[in-house]
């Protein structure tokens, strides 16, 4: 059976393309746009310190999160492996790695729980508790430096309303 012909489509009259702008040079870039984003502004005061973190971390052989599993150990003797995947929102195939790259170094030690038959409390050997205090040093001169245009007080206050945030 020989088709029929579709019927005829209306076209809208085309239109003349605007005239070609005049070519601009920017000298300043605008980005106050993205400045009143409250992320835009978190995440390049993230990268600023960030890039510097991991830079001093290396002579410690330490990433930012073997730094905070270390860092909390150290100030939570005993801490299982569940609390710390809950705190810094680390996956528990993630943590193993950490830790077992922190016990590989001697840096850890696993004790029973003492109320808890199944949970294991991680514990710092000296030489972890050492690790811990010199490379907490390094990241606390690399804070104070990277926030030297900040009063004590402007600091304090940057530090609640971040953890106003996550929190």
């Amino acid at each position: 059976m020989p088709s029929s012909p579709s019927p005829a489509r209306s076209r809208a009259p085309r239109r003349a393309a605007p005239p070609a702008a005049e070519p601009v040079a920017v000298d300043t870039v605008d980005t106050s746009a993205l400045e009143r984003l409250a992320g835009y502004n978190i995440r390049r005061a993230s990268l600023a310190i960030m890039a510097l973190f991991a830079e001093r971390m290396t002579a410690f052989d330490l990433k930012v999160a073997s730094f905070s599993v270390l860092t909390l150990i150290a100030h939570n003797p005993g801490i299982t492996s569940r609390q710390l995947c809950a705190v810094l929102a680390i996956q528990p195939p993630n943590l193993v790695a950490i830790v077992a790259a922190l016990d590989a170094r001697g840096a850890l030690l696993r004790q029973p729980h003492p109320t808890d038959g199944r949970a294991v409390g991680l514990h710092l050997t000296p030489a972890g508790a050492e690790l811990a205090a010199t490379a907490g040093a390094a990241a606390e001169a690399l804070e104070a430096e990277a926030t030297d245009r900040l009063t004590a007080a402007e600091r304090r206050t940057l530090q609640r309303l971040l953890q106003k945030i996550y929190g």
